[in-house]
């Protein structure tokens, strides 16, 4: 992904969090196979993922019967 398409965020978190994303990446670097991930790689997938889930349950919600 090109850099131009990217900012930086400077985020304050508990090292209880950050043991657990380096763990995640951890998993990430084990489980894929396109070399190096990086923390930035995992919390995009993570916030994609999450985002995608959010909206699925935002249209079942307002389902009309």
């Amino acid at each position: 992904m090109s850099t131009s398409n990217r900012i930086q965020l400077n985020v304050r978190i508990e090292k209880e969090t950050v043991q657990q994303l380096d763990e995640i990446v951890e998993y990430y670097q084990e489980k894929t196979k396109i070399g190096r991930i990086y923390k930035g790689d995992v919390l995009t997938d993570i916030i994609k993922k999450s985002h995608e889930l959010m909206l699925k349950q935002i249209a079942i919600q307002n389902r009309k019967y």
